[in-house]
Formats: structure tokens, sequence, C-alpha cells
């Protein structure tokens, strides 16, 4: 199956020149992913790699890009973080219908990761959620993916946060 999913890395300045860079990529493996270096100090690959599932897509295209750009640090891997409007476009309904579903459901629905003026969940969350739900048109790679890409990006904050004590921990379970 082929899954769809975006890696985003910080760059040394080692790794500054674009060419360099592409021809690295191409050569590690990263032949399937279209590369974006617009923004100073950043790298973006939109991956769209074959593979049994999209754990093996992703953990494969970490390795590549880990071998071609050994001092690259993760900032993101998606589909992970996401707007209502992001949502509703994936399962084929309105922003307001999205919206509506939310507010009908506040119970159940996904707690989201920021709220404000703009909020976010994980998409993995909500499309498991609106799964449950039945009616949706769900895309199983994009569900595969999104879930993949939350636990790398959860592994990524825990390796760069790691708890000093697990005394705190007992506040948010209270």
């Amino acid at each position: 199956m082929e899954y769809i999913f975006t890696l985003k890395y910080q760059l040394t300045d080692e790794d500054s020149d674009p060419d360099v860079l592409v021809e690295r990529l191409g050569a590690a493996g990263c032949d399937d992913a279209l590369v974006g270096v617009g923004q100073p100090g950043r790298l973006a690959l939109e991956f769209s790699r074959e593979a049994g599932s999209a754990e093996e897509a992703v953990r494969t295209a970490l390795a590549d890009v880990k071998s071609a750009v050994p001092l690259a640090r993760l900032i993101e891997a998606s589909p992970d973080l996401v707007g209502l409007t992001d949502v509703a476009d994936l399962v084929g309904i309105s922003r307001q219908g999205m919206r509506k579903l939310m507010l009908a459901h506040r119970m159940t629905f996904p707690i989201p990761v920021h709220e404000g003026s703009a909020s976010i969940w994980h998409l993995a969350e909500v499309l498991d959620w609106l799964r449950v739900r039945g009616g949706y048109q769900i895309d199983t790679g994009i569900l595969e993916a999104a879930r993949v890409a939350l636990e790398v990006n959860i592994a990524k904050e825990t390796m760069r946060h790691p708890l000093r004590g697990q005394g705190n921990m007992e506040l948010l379970t209270a």
C-alpha cells in the first residue's frame, strides 16, 4: 500500500546546500519524497512510500533521512496535528458540520492538544472517533499514517523532554 506522510527537520549549517542535500537524500533512498528546502535551516520531505504498513513506511523513511543527513533533528511527523477544517476536508464534510459534531458530542469528542481561537487535535484520535461513529469515509492509509505520526511525535518529545521524576505525573490522573 502507498502511504503519504511528511517529515520535517531542522538542519545544521553543514547541511545548508540544497543541491547537495537533495542528491544525498536521493542516494539514501528518499527518491519517493518531494523535498522542500525553501526555509533556511529546515527540510520538509513529503513521502509517498510503498510499504506493507504505515509503520514500516515511516520507519524506513526516518532511517533513510538519518543516513543521508545524520545531524538533522526531527521537528515533526505528519499527518498529526490538525484543525477541524483539516479533518472536515479529509472526511468530506464542511467545517461547520465538523464543528457541529464536536459541539454536539463534547463529552466523547477527542480533547484538543491546544484549545484557543485555533484549536488543534491529533488527527488519529479524531479519525478513530469518527470511524467508531460510522457513516464517514475514512481513508485507512491516512488513518494508519496519522497513528504512526502521533507515535513518532510522542517518542520525539519524550526523548527531547525526559521526565525527571514520575511524582509530578500524578497531577494529570487525579
